[in-house]
């Protein structure tokens, strides 16, 4: 896409990035989407704030709340995440949790989109550690977009019962073979 034609929702706003994980593509890939939509990123480690000197993460939320128009977290715990969304009261991404990847898997149904046309009507497979933080974001998406999803995971690294019962109408199933 033609980064000058972007719209610009985002501006005047100023969006904390806050990274307890570091990661490269992801901070690079929000800070210039961030700044191609007109706001202004700010980068903010855990090194670097009290949160990463274990303040709560409603603490933290309380604070920015006041000063960012939006936050994207990328951190271990998702209890963390739903804290500071919570406390805040901005809109908050989720960029990673232990819990949880949603964004892997937005880009994921962009290419889906880009080399089939929809994921509607379509099977989608993971294969690996289907207890993992991608695989139970691929299965919030198939529950919430109506896709077909197959876990192809040995027992040991199948995704837990209490899980799978929390995400109602989906169309998952799960195989060892």
């Amino acid at each position: 896409q033609n980064r000058k034609s972007s719209p610009q929702v985002l501006t005047g706003q100023t969006w904390a990035l806050i990274f307890n994980k570091s990661s490269t593509r992801t901070r690079v890939s929000f800070e210039v989407g961030i700044r191609e939509l007109g706001g202004s990123p700010m980068f903010l480690s855990g090194a670097e704030m009290q949160l990463g000197r274990g303040e709560p993460a409603k603490d933290t939320a309380r604070v920015l709340g006041r000063m960012v128009d939006g936050a994207v977290i990328r951190t271990f715990a998702q209890q963390d995440v739903v804290d500071f969304a919570h406390y805040s009261g901005l809109p908050t991404i989720n960029a990673l949790t232990d819990g949880e990847h949603p964004c892997q898997i937005i880009a994921d149904l962009q290419t889906v989109v880009e080399q089939f046309g929809t994921w509607k009507g379509k099977r989608v497979c993971f294969l690996g550690d289907g207890d993992c933080n991608v695989a139970r974001s691929w299965i919030w998406a198939a529950a919430r977009l109506g896709f077909e999803l197959v876990i192809g995971a040995p027992k040991a690294f199948q995704p837990a019962e209490s899980f799978m019962q929390s995400v109602p109408g989906s169309s998952v199933s799960v195989e060892a073979d």
